[in-house]
């Protein structure tokens, strides 16, 4: 597995065939990572520097350079260590500068967000040159709203929340031409949910289950907030979000104050405003949710394997031998390389009863 070495000018300067140990993880709505153990080489130094790329051709994704580190041991040898983040890690030196509200179209507030603070921002000095926005056409992307208001929020942050809570996926690839495209997206259902794809079935009846774990928990769960918003005392704005009755209810606090009906373009009507803090309400029991895991490590060279028949953010069909089954997505892929031996292991994310599955 071969990695090859981009310059800040994303020129190739050099190929790494040559490692005791590489971990490289992508992730469907968040940045992925890597690390590299090398025997030390001094020669290595000369161009595995911070802020450099690296390519690897089992993935679409490029990673930053970002820590170096050398380990000195007179038992077992020196080492170097590298590690660094993919290429959504870039979303992390952005702020929303100042306060914004974005209240209709999902894709377009998220576009809007890109251009105002690193596209074409109002201070030159914000902008990033050679990064782009694709518009999604899929309507699991189109199809979702937004009404949110943010005030200095760090824009990974943001997008990554918004993409969990939707299920969507974002990432930024290096294109042919060089580059730094975003893009958001949702994986293929390949669940038993639906019939216009081939299933994809992981479950000891096919024998693709190595090992695995279920996990399933009510103790955080709330279904019920009441979110308080701007002014002070009894005159505070405040909804409710959520319903429940008697022992089934469980109620929590969302302290909205950060949500401003005064704003830079004049003041929110009522109506609006209450949809801000309906928004941070849902987001508050999005956090409270029912917790449902299944994890597992599966065989996906075989019978169902990674990139041709499925691929990150895809929903597949997940069962265990003790009956627990159902849909989850494929959250993140973990890419294992050592002297001996490759491995691929995707990770699963249980999609709740609340996202429209069981």
């Amino acid at each position: 597995m071969e990695l090859l070495v981009l310059n800040t000018t994303f020129e190739s300067i050099a190929v790494v065939d040559t490692y005791e140990s590489l971990i490289w993880t992508d992730r469907y709505n968040a940045y992925g990572d890597f690390e590299i153990f090398f025997a030390m080489d001094t020669g290595l130094l000369e161009y595995l520097k911070e802020d450099n790329y690296l390519w690897l051709k089992e993935s679409e994704h490029c990673m930053i350079i970002e820590e170096i580190k050398i380990d000195s041991d007179t038992e077992d040898g020196n080492h170097l260590i590298v590690t660094g983040r993919s290429l959504e890690s870039i979303l992390e030196r952005r702020i929303i500068w100042g306060q914004r509200i974005f209240s209709g179209n999902f894709q377009n507030a998220i576009q809007t967000m890109l251009n105002e603070n690193i596209i074409s921002p109002s201070i030159a000095d914000r902008k990033i040159p050679n990064f782009t926005f694709k518009a999604s056409t899929d309507s699991k992307v189109t199809g979702l709203t937004i009404d949110n208001q943010y005030t200095g929020d760090d824009l990974y942050t943001v997008i990554k929340g918004l993409c969990e809570e939707n299920n969507i996926g974002f990432k930024i690839i290096l294109t042919d031409d060089n580059k730094f495209e975003f893009s958001l997206y949702a994986g293929a259902d390949r669940s038993y949910d639906q019939t216009e794809n081939p299933y994809v079935v992981f479950s000891p009846n096919f024998e693709n289950i190595i090992n695995s774990n279920y996990y399933s928990s009510k103790a955080n769960l709330k279904n019920v907030t009441l979110v308080a918003g701007e002014g002070e005392g009894a005159s505070r704005k405040t909804t409710v979000v959520g319903s429940g009755s008697g022992l089934d209810r469980r109620e929590l606090f969302t302290d909205a104050r950060d949500i401003s009906s005064d704003t830079e373009d004049g003041q929110l009507p009522e109506n609006e405003y209450i949809a801000q803090l309906t928004a941070k309400g849902e987001k508050n029991l999005a956090d409270h949710d029912r917790v449902t895991a299944f994890e597992g490590e599966v065989e996906v060279t075989r019978l169902f394997k990674y990139g041709e028949d499925f691929f990150i953010g895809d929903i597949v069909q997940i069962a265990n031998e003790y009956g627990n089954e159902g849909s989850a997505y494929i959250s993140e892929l973990i890419i294992s390389r050592s002297k001996d031996e490759q491995s691929i292991y995707p990770t699963f994310k249980t999609i709740s009863e609340k996202e429209g599955t069981s």
